[in-house]
Formats: structure tokens, C-alpha cells, sequence
């Protein structure tokens, strides 16, 4: 089996839509991919509904969090999308990036770079705002070469010209709120240093005293040493190691499948999830 738990769709901040993603997952040879968008569950009805025959959707979200000044991503994996209090928390975190990306676009207007906030708005089709959008308007304006040259500390990284901090979640609270709706957790590229600081080998073992279920160990900014580092902390702290594409179509480079999690990890996710069952088309 071929299983890609990590992806995204243009219900936040990918190019595919949900039901090309699925689609285009089967056509990369995967047999389980999972729909992560930032902070929704959005596309999770038009992935299940265009959803491929031998195929099987893995629902989830990637869940923006703040640790110790540093941000971090968790991925949240088969909760219950109506349970109201974590529904409550993604909503408030969703329309906050709103806010922060009509900020940034605000500085970049000011420092004369050409964008608008109209033209963020067009990108983003809908999807859950983010600072992508806000990369892909500077990217088109010309003002950059490259989607990632937009992340720094020139323009949208942490301390940057245009940088605007946003509400994120507690990460023990983030877990504890998957759990409360029958979901399971995994730490997204939690050593992923290009992106800017993270967090400690220590804080991950604290997470994972708090029910962290995973982490995500291959992964495409983890290079070798760091995936070998990261397996032998899964095995201490008894975390399952995960691997993903962190698939966003055209705006990055990585394909569906780029990275893949082990099956016995996959079951034993599923195994411990209650809030929502994988959805297959025979």
C-alpha cells in the first residue's frame, strides 16, 4: 500500500481542488491520501464525493499552533468535523488568518510591491486565506522569484517586513480537543529548520506525555540525519513515525506520494481514531 497523509486542497492553500486531489492521488499510484487543509474540513465533502475507486480518504486538518513563541504545525487525523468546541477552535483560527493575510497584504501595498488585497482574494478562490495567497500575489507581481523566497525574513517570514502574527493554538489544547472528538494527532515536519525555528526534542516529549499520537518523521524538508534522528526519538518517546508529501500542487514542487507512511503505521491510526471512519470507493 502507497499512503500519503498529508496533502491539500484549494479549501486552503493547494492548487488542486478536493475532488482533483483525490483523483490525481490515484493517478500517483496511492491507495490512502489524506486531505489535510489548513484549519477546515471544507473540502472534505467534495473529496468524498469524487473520490476514485480504489481509493481510500483519510479526513483530517492541519492545525496552526504556537509553542514557546515558536509556530508548529499538527496534523489532526478522523476527528468528528461537527463536535462543537474543536469546531469552534478552527473556526476562530481560520478567520483569524483572514485578518493577518489582509495585514500583510496591507504592509506589502505600502512598501509598493503592486499587490492587492482583490487579487489575494482571487487566488485564495474561496479557500481558507493564507499567507500562500499572499505569496503566490507577490510571486505574480514579480517581486519574487520563487514561492519560497517569500517566506523570509525579507518579506512573510517570522520578524519580516510584512510579517503578521496570526491566533494559534495551544498545542496541548490542540490535542486535547482532537481527542475529545475521537481524532488522533501527528506533528507536522517538526524539524523543518529551513521554515524558521522549532521546537525542542524536549517539547516533543512533553506533547507526546500529553497524547500526541505521532510524528511526522519523512517528510520533505527533513534530510536524511534528521529523518534517522527523528525514528530513534519516535522509538523513545513510543510515537508512530509518519510519512508525507505535504502535497500543494503547483505552488510547491513536491509531488503526491513524494513521501509515504508504513501500513502498520496507517492501521494503527485508524485503530486508535473514533471520531470518523477512512472512506473508501471499491
Amino acid at each position: 500500500m502507497r499512503i500519503d497523509l498529508h496533502a491539500h486542497s484549494t479549501a486552503s492553500d493547494g492548487t488542486d481542488t478536493p475532488g482533483e486531489l483525490v483523483v490525481n492521488a490515484r493517478a500517483a499510484g496511492l491507495d490512502v491520501v489524506a486531505i489535510t487543509d489548513h484549519d477546515t474540513t471544507a473540502g472534505h465533502g467534495p473529496a468524498e464525493e469524487a473520490l476514485p475507486a480504489g481509493l481510500t480518504l483519510v479526513t483530517g486538518a492541519e492545525l496552526s499552533c504556537r509553542m514557546d513563541g515558536v509556530s508548529l504545525h499538527m496534523l489532526a487525523y478522523l476527528f468528528d468535523p461537527h463536535e462543537q468546541e474543536f469546531a469552534r477552535e478552527r473556526d476562530l483560527v481560520r478567520n483569524d488568518r483572514v485578518r493577518r493575510a489582509q495585514a500583510m497584504t496591507d504592509k506589502l501595498v505600502a512598501l509598493g510591491t503592486g499587490i492587492t488585497w482583490e487579487r489575494v482574494l482571487e487566488i485564495a478562490a474561496g479557500g481558507s486565506v493564507g499567507r500562500p495567497h499572499v505569496a503566490s500575489a507577490l510571486l505574480e507581481a514579480g517581486v519574487i522569484g520563487s514561492i519560497d523566497e517569500a517566506f523570509t525574513g525579507e518579506w512573510l517570514g517570522s520578524g519580516g517586513r510584512a510579517y503578521v502574527s496570526k491566533h494559534e493554538l495551544d498545542p496541548f489544547e490542540a490535542i486535547r480537543l482532537v481527542k475529545a472528538a475521537g481524532g488522533v494527532t501527528v506533528f507536522a515536519h517538526p524539524q523543518a529548520v529551513k521554515r524558521g525555528r522549532v521546537v525542542s526534542e524536549n517539547a516533543i516529549a512533553e506533547l507526546a506525555a500529553a497524547g500526541l499520537d505521532g510524528i511526522e518523521v519523512d517528510h520533505t524538508d527533513h534530510d536524511a540525519p534528521t529523518r534517522d534522528r527523528l525514528r530513534g526519538l519516535a522509538a523513545d518517546l513510543g510515537l508512530l513515525a509518519t510519512g508525507s508529501s505535504d502535497y500543494h500542487g503547483t505552488r510547491k514542487k513536491v509531488r503526491l506520494g513524494a513521501n509515504t507512511t508504513d501500513p502498520d503505521v496507517y492501521e494503527e491510526l485508524v485503530g486508535r481514531a473514533s471520531g470518523a471512519a477512512p472512506v473508501r470507493r471499491d
